[in-house]
């Protein structure tokens, strides 16, 4: 992935304001994970979702990536980045952590109105056949019964956030998809996390890429992955062990009042 030359006028708005995107270099995924490690504000996002809409990615939660105006600057950046494939492939989803909350309102309340028009056909078809009424029946029935046979007969919102995150993965990830995750650690405790690298190792063996931007040292610990540091307004390939989130990490719990006394 590079990007191309912009007119020069855009440099004073975002988000080709940002020295990241004045200065980004010619990008190659080559390893089946990738890693946008930085700070808030570093820039890791902002080009994770320009890649989604330049992509085309199926989106989780939102309005489709032509449409959701929360990324109108990066549909912007992505008519400027210019991508090469070694296999092209529409399938995988772009995620936000954000996103996934509303997704799981918006199941919740999809099952919620297909139960209310099953429970309410008698009423709506009462002047029609027993057949007419079996039929529309059969309509809410199956919506239902395909809900179900994706997430489960209770939903995605009767259980916790960790627990019904790494369910849904399971139920949307098709082999050889390309999969852009925005901060997926926010839903999961450490030990969810680690189950998270456990479906990530199993994804991949399946022939599916992930570019995930993250704060997490345990997800960045994954096996081989590629780090890309975001910092100074550049991107850098990083060693797990150089990453300034792994330091302050191991030093805070090796030595929590050492950092504690400074409150």
């Amino acid at each position: 992935m590079r990007i191309a030359e912009f007119d020069e006028s855009r440099t004073r708005t975002y988000p080709f304001s940002l020295p990241l995107v004045q200065a980004l270099p010619n990008l190659v995924f080559e390893t089946p994970v990738t890693f946008f490690a930085g700070e808030n504000g570093s820039g890791k996002s902002t080009l994770l979702e320009a890649l989604a809409c330049a992509v085309g990615s199926i989106t989780v939660g939102s309005q489709n990536v032509l449409h959701d105006p929360t990324l109108a600057a990066a549909r912007e950046l992505s008519r400027h980045l210019r991508l090469s494939w070694a296999k092209k492939t529409r399938k995988g989803l772009f995620l936000r952590a954000e996103d996934y909350f509303g997704y799981v309102k918006h199941i919740a309340q999809t099952r919620a109105e297909l139960e209310d028009d099953l429970g309410a056909v008698d009423q709506r078809f009462a002047n029609q056949s027993d057949y007419a009424k079996s039929l529309a029946a059969g309509v809410f029935r199956g919506q239902m019964h395909a809900l179900e046979a994706r997430y489960g007969r209770d939903g995605l919102d009767a259980r916790s956030h960790g627990e019904s995150f790494l369910d849904f993965f399971h139920a949307r990830f098709v082999p050889n998809g390309l999969y852009l995750l925005d901060e997926p650690e926010a839903p999961l405790s450490p030990k969810r996390q680690l189950g998270l690298l456990s479906l990530l190792k199993q994804m991949a063996a399946q022939g599916a890429q992930f570019i995930i931007a993250t704060h997490s040292p345990i997800l960045m610990a994954y096996p081989d992955a590629t780090i890309l540091a975001f910092a100074d307004g550049g991107i850098t390939p990083t060693a797990y062990d150089d990453l300034e989130h792994v330091q302050v990490m191991r030093e805070f719990l090796a030595k929590p009042e050492r950092y504690l006394r400074h409150l």
